[in-house]
């Protein structure tokens, strides 16, 4: 199946953007109660807070693709302390511990760690203007 393959580094872009959306909103919930939701207004001193504010930067920056390589691998480091922190001490199944969006978005970080933001970023278009600048 390579119809796809044109598609490539645009549905690599879509994926950078929805994953740095996704993740946005855990860290809007715990730092600007928006939306409400069970993780809401957590203190911003506590672990979760802590989060929260690296969600809501990275977030961001990953959805713009700003930083992207950065932002993705701090964020998957974020996650997986996620994941072994809150989710693996109560089940050894990520599917009976809760954690599988935790696991999911790690890998997927790191994959966009990896691979760059794709042509649609703000990464793209400032390596672009340096590369005219030089040349």
């Amino acid at each position: 199946m390579t119809f796809l393959t044109p598609y490539a580094p645009r549905l690599l872009s879509i994926l950078r953007i929805m994953s740095g959306l996704l993740l946005l909103q855990h860290g809007t919930t715990k730092v600007l109660d928006f939306p409400a939701s069970p993780m809401s207004a957590v203190p911003l001193d506590k672990l979760a807070g802590i989060a929260g504010i690296i969600e809501l930067i990275f977030g961001v920056l990953l959805t713009v693709g700003l930083f992207s390589r950065v932002s993705a691998f701090i964020l998957s480091g974020l996650t997986a302390v996620a994941y072994f922190m809150v989710h693996a001490p109560r089940d050894f199944f990520p599917l009976l511990n809760g954690g599988e969006l935790a696991a999911l978005y790690c890998f997927v970080f790191l994959y966009l760690a990896a691979a760059g933001p794709g042509p649609w970023a703000l990464d793209a278009v400032l390596n672009s203007r340096k590369t005219a600048r030089s040349a």
